[in-house]
């Protein structure tokens, strides 16, 4: 269980850094749907083994409310680890980010 709620929180991290990176100011025009999109992908190819990738807590829900018992117990992690990786991406952004 730890296994996937790192692995949650640190693939929601990064994809939280690649959306607001490739979506500031100083960014290349054009390129922000190509870098999400690949950034998408790798984390899926990476994830699914592990946790059957979520990245999103609302694509977590929907499923398991209609499958319920183990996926309802387990869904509090599909909620908590990406709203934690989304959280140190937005600070982490704070501080990394030129304000130039």
């Amino acid at each position: 269980m730890a296994s996937a709620f790192l692995t949650e929180m640190v693939f929601t991290f990064l994809l939280l850094m690649v959306v607001l990176g490739a979506t500031s100011r100083k960014a290349s025009a054009g390129f922000a749907p190509l870098a999400i999109g690949l950034c998408v992908t790798l984390i899926h190819l990476v994830t699914i083994p592990v946790t059957n990738t979520s990245v999103n807590p609302a694509r977590s829900t929907g499923p398991a409310v209609f499958v319920g018992g183990l996926a309802l117990q387990q869904l509090w992690l599909f909620w908590i680890a990406p709203l934690l990786g989304a959280a140190l991406a937005g600070l982490a952004n704070r501080f990394t980010e030129d304000n130039t």
